[in-house]
């Protein structure tokens, strides 16, 4: 059966479109009114206002292999809003991400600390601040057949430059490993269970190295009872599952042993360590949480 449609313009009038009504404002954007810049008495300073949840293609460099990766990064751009201005003009935040992204936007410390300082210069505005999050790749061979595959963890770095353009950094890692319980070694007659640990790294400095998280997936993996491996074959589980035997870790090992590796590094300032086991024989996780600073 052939149906007779109505025109598009009739089908739009029949699920509710209106025809446009008189125009009256003004078309230009220099004869429109700006709300945002108005000047009056507002009550009160705002710290950070902005835009977030905004995701992008960006490149990521690695001293692991791949060197060069494409990914999705998800952006938080905010600044601060003085108490005698109403707002700020969100579309200054995604016209500098769009500039960025067509001339290459690396992740790199250098070219982030200057996006926000455009960023700041842009919106007339301090206290600016850039937050990024992104899924960081990189290889893994199997300890004994040396089989390549891919692992990743979750990446972040917050970037806020203050009313003297010092710049304050934030990075953050997140990563698997494997944990073995002590305690269910001590009491056995034999074998232990073990579980997967999520290991959070958050670090603040001043002086950002370009291999940070290369280090900080060095401080974990190499206090864990053993790595997480993307592929394994029977050779290689047997690697595995002794080195966690000869290594077992609670959650209170794991956050002070990366404690002691991030306090040995010279760029690291202050720092947080979270390790969060899913426990393979309880409902519930474990979890441990550590935060030093140098300057106490």
């Amino acid at each position: 059966m052939n149906l007779k449609l109505p025109s598009k313009q009739d089908r739009h009038l029949l699920f509710g479109s209106v025809h446009p009504g008189e125009k009256t404002k003004p078309e230009k954007k220099e004869e429109m009114v700006d709300l945002q810049s108005q000047k009056k008495d507002f009550l009160f300073h705002i710290d950070q206002v902005g835009i977030c949840n905004l995701k992008v293609p960006v490149t990521i460099k690695s001293s692991l292999h791949p060197t060069n990766q494409g990914t999705i990064a998800t952006f938080t751009l905010s600044s601060s809003l003085p108490r005698n201005q109403k707002g700020t003009n969100m579309s200054r935040f995604v016209e500098l991400i769009e500039e960025y992204r067509l001339k290459g936007f690396t992740m790199e410390p250098a070219q982030l600390c200057q996006f926000v300082t455009d960023l700041s210069d842009r919106l007339g505005q301090n206290h600016v601040q850039l937050e990024v999050e992104f899924p960081w790749f990189f290889e893994k061979k199997s300890p004994s057949s040396r089989l390549t595959g891919l692992n990743h963890a979750m990446a972040k770095i917050t970037v806020h430059q203050d009313a003297q353009n010092d710049y304050k950094i934030t990075v953050e890692l997140s990563c698997m490993i494997t944990t073995l319980c002590p305690c269910s070694k001590e009491i056995s007659e034999y074998s232990a269970h073990n579980q997967r640990g999520n290991l959070r790294m958050s670090v603040d400095t001043t002086l950002l190295r370009d291999d940070w998280k290369e280090e900080l997936l060095y401080a974990a993996e190499s206090n864990a009872s053993a790595c997480i491996y993307p592929l394994l074959k029977r050779p290689d589980e047997k690697v595995v599952t002794e080195k966690a035997y000869e290594n077992p870790r609670f959650v209170e090992d794991m956050v002070r042993l990366v404690a002691a590796e991030l306090y040995e590094k010279d760029w690291v300032k202050r720092f947080t360590v979270q390790c969060r086991n899913e426990e393979s024989i309880h409902l519930h996780d474990a979890v441990a949480t550590l935060s030093y600073s140098k300057d106490q």
